[in-house]
């Protein structure tokens, strides 16, 4: 009987089975934290950036699609883009569709001065 009796004591809690609470969901809030900072909030970047890119797309731009298609725009709708993937080739592709700016137009450069010119 006195085995009996160490495991009857042994099995009780103590009195420690209301307390702990708050510093139960410790452990569940540190890896939220973790998470949202590994995960969540660098995909709410990136996925930010796009829009961003998409939404300054402009004719002349090179782009690649997400099915892999290189090709530059012709032409701009509000959901749609002409893509020129060839000579006289031309695709319509939704706007999401873009996965990546390959090139931008050249941007006009500022013309010299007429001293700089006469140097040369």
């Amino acid at each position: 009987m006195p085995l009996f009796d160490i495991a009857y004591a042994l099995g009780q809690g103590g009195g420690t089975e209301g307390q702990g609470g708050f510093g139960a969901f410790v452990p569940l809030i540190l890896m939220f934290v973790i998470f949202y900072f590994l995960l969540i909030r660098p995909q709410q970047k990136k996925t930010k950036e796009h829009r961003q890119m998409i939404d300054h797309l402009k004719k002349g731009d090179r782009i690649i699609t997400s099915g892999g298609l290189h090709g530059r725009i012709t032409g701009i709708t509000e959901a749609t883009l002409t893509v020129e993937i060839a000579d006289k080739v031309r695709v319509k592709v939704n706007r999401s569709n873009v996965s990546a700016l390959f090139q931008q137009t050249a941007q006009p450069k500022e013309e010299k001065s007429g001293s700089e010119k006469s140097k040369k």
